[in-house]
């Protein structure tokens, strides 16, 4: 299970990748990178992480990886450890562009 803190995130579709800062807080999410905000939900079971959340531009500093900016994103994949989660999805507004996330427990 993965425990309610800060997590390092690298994220990836086919137009390129990038890295940011995501926190996980009794079902939360929040989070943000140098051009995009994010904030939804997560369920966590043990084994499983399943997620869902919107992303918006709060700077033009980098291209979206969707080709659009304001997007809803679903995802889900394995917390074996409770400190790397690797997790796969899709945006809602582009649906055919597979999205990949790997989250890393940063220290306290």
């Amino acid at each position: 299970m993965l425990k309610n803190g800060r997590y390092s995130s690298w994220f990836r579709t086919p137009l390129g990748e990038g890295t940011g800062v995501v926190t996980l807080c009794d079902g939360k999410i929040s989070g943000r990178d140098v051009a995009m905000a994010y904030e939804g939900s997560y369920a966590d079971d043990g084994e499983q992480l399943t997620a869902t959340f919107r992303s918006w531009r709060h700077s033009d500093s980098a291209p979206s990886l969707f080709g659009v900016d304001d997007i809803e994103v679903s995802l889900s994949g394995k917390s074996p450890s409770g400190k790397v989660v690797s997790c796969s999805g899709f945006a809602k507004q582009a649906p055919d562009l597979p999205f990949e996330v790997t989250l890393v427990r940063m220290d306290d």
